[in-house]
């Protein structure tokens, strides 16, 4: 075929061509029936009929859909009522058909749950994660909400330190439109906290910073850790902590810029970092107060302020201040005052200067406290660490401090409060949020001294007995040299008042190698305990006991033989302590002061007064890498009719008097071949006086922190004397305030199965006759 043969040919196609587009341009140009414009077509509603449905009335369907018969209906609100049938969660399909002027809904109801299982998990039993899923039995089944339920389930695992965990949700059909939900698990491995670093610390390292925080790196036993596992609660407490631990220290413009958890690449291990700005430390300057509320006196409100000028600033002293004149200012009935600290920096000296505005503000008051999340907790328990009531003047610094002490109860692994408007806007609704945490615990354990040798140990404890806030433990030990029974039970806040209420009873039998004895222990004691002040607390009790000494009759000192036999102690003591430490747990700065008496001669056989008193000081140096601790500890036993029993007095050596074994230092009644039948008598027999004064100073090592082990030097000098009758005694006993000492070095291995302490200590003053110990390994482990 030609060339010019072809052009008409093309001519007709590119024609054709043309015409086909532009028909199809046409066509999509306008609507096809049943799209847009259907979106407006009215359909007049008659009738609604509903079918498929078995368990859901009609009637409540016809509401859920929203379409009124009588009245006309769009196509856009018809798909708008099929979407808000399947918003209810109660269909696993549904459609909305207009037929005529009927409209036809068919639904699928979603199958009803017969039951909730997990399957694969060990790590977290079911108890636990059948709580934080919401379906339940009888509830109607949504994939929606199961897939809900399987997110949970894995942030539970993420927070147990297992973020690989993997919940996939199935379903098994039953007859009559049942199933049974079944959560399957793969748990995956634990997610560590392979490093904790910080930048921008100056003033404290790393090392001392991570003692700080609660997250804890992986180390040796982080198989029986559980703060080494990546929680991000967590997280935000160690910036509360580390934000507390700096302003107490006089870092007053401290910051956590940021808190960072990276996962590794391997998804392994978890690293965090924390971006802090120190700023300056501070001193307090001049304190002063000024009052906006007429009627107050700022002189009065000025002798309350303790803050002496060139102390380390510290705002739990200022808090402590604030607390006081709140009361105060409740007293003088001014139930609204807030006390607000205006601080004024002298940045070339270094000081603040501290000026109180005591300002009365708004009048608003409690209307109600709201605790929710305690499965186990008594409401009461929780309330009571408010120390306001419904009707009593809100206050926010109070507030705060009730969250504190719910914390500090160590009941609940999440406390959360918050604030919102009542019933009025000088109302208020207090809403406290809390989520358990274990409390009981059994365990088992080994002591070990060389010298005591080995105990076992069996104990059972409860610190929230019944819900109570109450604590209860019972302990079994059983040993080469001693076997023990003992039960405690406390009441802390006894008529829900700061009133303590405790009881603790005991059995012991003793093998006293030292003074060739045996004794029988066995006792009550009932006590009450209350706060002074601040700081101070006093404990009264009463105590019945019985002791006895049973003693072979050779070879055993005359005065021990004197004192064998049973003897009954019925009488009352008392102990009040004044606790300055800056924290109970890891103390680097303050002191502790410790007086207690107890009278016996209220009945039974004994009758004495039995003192002692202790004052230990604590200070750091070295950024508080090195802490070191001053204690001096002293007694006096005084008999009523001038005679005591060793079961009485005082005894030293061991842990007390480091470098001499446990009777090895004091009076001694010694013979060589005296006795009855030719043996050898040596017999420790305590003292009626004693004091002892310990000097410890504990450093790291260099060694990983995550091992826990740390080294430290110490110091003992001191004297245990004094017997009231060493007449007919086989040998000369000197009973004579001779001075002794030692000195050593410790290696302490701090673990989560408990202390282990290893000491070498060399007497350095002895007296002839005294027993020694210079190397001693005590250990008191739980696993």
């Amino acid at each position: 075929m030609t060339r010019r043969a072809l052009r008409p040919s093309l001519s007709r196609f590119t024609g054709t061509l043309a015409a086909g587009l532009l028909a199809t341009a046409a066509a999509l140009a306008v609507p096809a029936p049943g799209r847009a414009q259907d979106a407006f077509q009215l359909f007049q509603v008659s009738s609604v009929t509903v079918e498929g449905n078995a368990r859901i009335p009609a009637d409540t369907i016809q509401v859920f859909a929203g379409l009124i018969p009588g009245q006309p209906v769009t196509q856009a609100e018809i798909n708008a009522a099929l979407q808000r049938l399947f918003d209810t969660g109660l269909f696993e399909d549904a459609r909305i058909e207009p037929r005529g002027g009927r409209i036809l809904i068919t639904v699928v109801e979603n199958p009803t749950i017969n039951q909730v299982a997990i399957e694969g998990n060990d790590r977290l039993d079911d108890e636990a994660l059948l709580q934080v899923v919401q379906l339940g039995p009888r509830d109607p089944y949504s994939r929606t909400a199961a897939e809900a339920d399987a997110r949970a389930i894995i942030e539970a695992y993420a927070r147990s330190g297992r973020i690989t965990a993997e919940v996939t949700p199935k379903l098994i059909r039953l007859p009559d439109n049942r199933v049974n939900l079944v959560y399957e698990v793969f748990e995956g491995r634990v997610t560590e906290i392979q490093r904790i670093s910080f930048i921008g610390n100056e003033a404290y390292s790393d090392r001392r910073l991570r003692r700080v925080v609660q997250s804890g790196q992986a180390g040796l036993f982080s198989f029986l850790f559980t703060n080494d596992v990546y929680d991000p609660d967590r997280l935000e407490l160690d910036r509360q902590l580390l934000r507390d631990f700096y302003l107490n220290r006089g870092y007053i413009d401290f910051r956590v810029d940021s808190a960072a958890a990276e996962l590794s690449r391997e998804r392994n291990a978890f690293f965090l970092t924390f971006s802090v700005t120190e700023g300056q430390q501070f001193r307090y300057g001049r304190s002063t107060v000024t009052t906006f509320a007429p009627g107050l006196d700022p002189a009065a409100f000025e002798a309350l302020i303790d803050l002496q000028p060139g102390d380390v600033y510290s705002q739990e002293r200022v808090d402590r201040v604030i607390e006081r004149m709140a009361f105060l200012a409740g007293q003088n009935g001014f139930a609204f005052v807030e006390i607000v600290p205006r601080l004024t920096r002298n940045e070339e000296n270094g000081t603040v200067d501290i000026a109180f505005e005591l300002v009365e503000g708004p009048r608003v008051f409690v209307e109600r406290i709201d605790i929710q999340g305690n499965t186990e907790t008594l409401d009461r328990v929780i309330r009571r660490q408010f120390r306001v009531v419904e009707g009593d003047p809100f206050n926010a610094r109070e507030l705060r401090e009730a969250e504190q002490r719910i914390q500090a109860l160590r009941f609940f692994d999440r406390v959360s409060t918050r604030v919102r408007e009542g019933s009025a806007p000088d109302r208020a609704v207090i809403s406290v949020e809390v989520e358990e945490a274990p409390t009981g615990s059994l365990s088992f354990g080994a002591a070990f001294s060389s010298s005591e040798g080995v105990t076992g140990t069996i104990g059972l404890s409860e610190r929230n007995f019944l819900g109570r806030g109450q604590r209860a433990s019972i302990e079994l030990a059983a040993g080469e040299e001693s076997n023990t029974f003992a039960f405690s039970f406390t009441e802390p806040a006894l008529f829900d008042q700061d009133l303590s209420g405790s009881i603790s009873a005991f059995y012991r039998e003793f093998d006293r190698d030292e003074s060739s004895i045996n004794t029988t222990s066995i006792g009550v004691i009932p006590a009450l305990g209350f706060p002074l002040s601040e700081d101070g607390r006093l404990s009264v009790r009463l105590f019945v006991t019985q002791e006895e000494i049973d003693v072979d009759p050779t070879g055993v000192s005359p005065i021990l033989q004197r004192e064998a036999g049973t003897e009954l102690s019925i009488g009352a003591g008392f102990t009040y302590t004044l606790d300055k430490r800056n924290s109970p747990v890891d103390p680097s700065a303050g002191f502790l002061l410790r007086f207690s008496q107890d009278f016996a001669g209220l009945g039974g056989d004994a009758q004495y007064s039995k003192s002692e008193a202790l004052a230990r000081a604590y200070t750091s140096i070295l950024d508080e890498e090195v802490i070191l601790t001053a204690e001096l500890e002293a007694g006096a036993l005084v008999s009523f009719n001038d005679s005591t029993r060793i079961t009485d007095r005082f005894v030293l050596g061991g842990d007390s008097f480091r470098g001499f074994s446990r009777g090895g230092l004091g009076p001694r009644d010694r013979c060589t071949a005296c006795g009855s039948g030719g043996e050898d008598i040596d017999d420790a027999l305590g003292g009626n006086l004693y004091a002892v004064a310990r000097f410890e100073a504990t450093f790291p090592i260099g060694l990983p922190e995550n091992l826990g082990i740390y080294g430290g030097v110490f110091a003992d000098v001191g004297s245990l004397w004094d017997l009231y009758d060493v007449a007919g005694a086989s040998g000369t006993v000197d009973d004579s305030a001779r001075l002794r000492s030692s000195a050593g070095v410790s290696l302490f291995w701090d673990t989560v199965i408990g202390p282990l302490r290893f000491n070498y200590a060399k007497p350095i003053d002895s007296v002839a006759g005294d027993e020694f110990e210079e190397f001693r390994i005590t250990v008191d482990t739980r696993f």
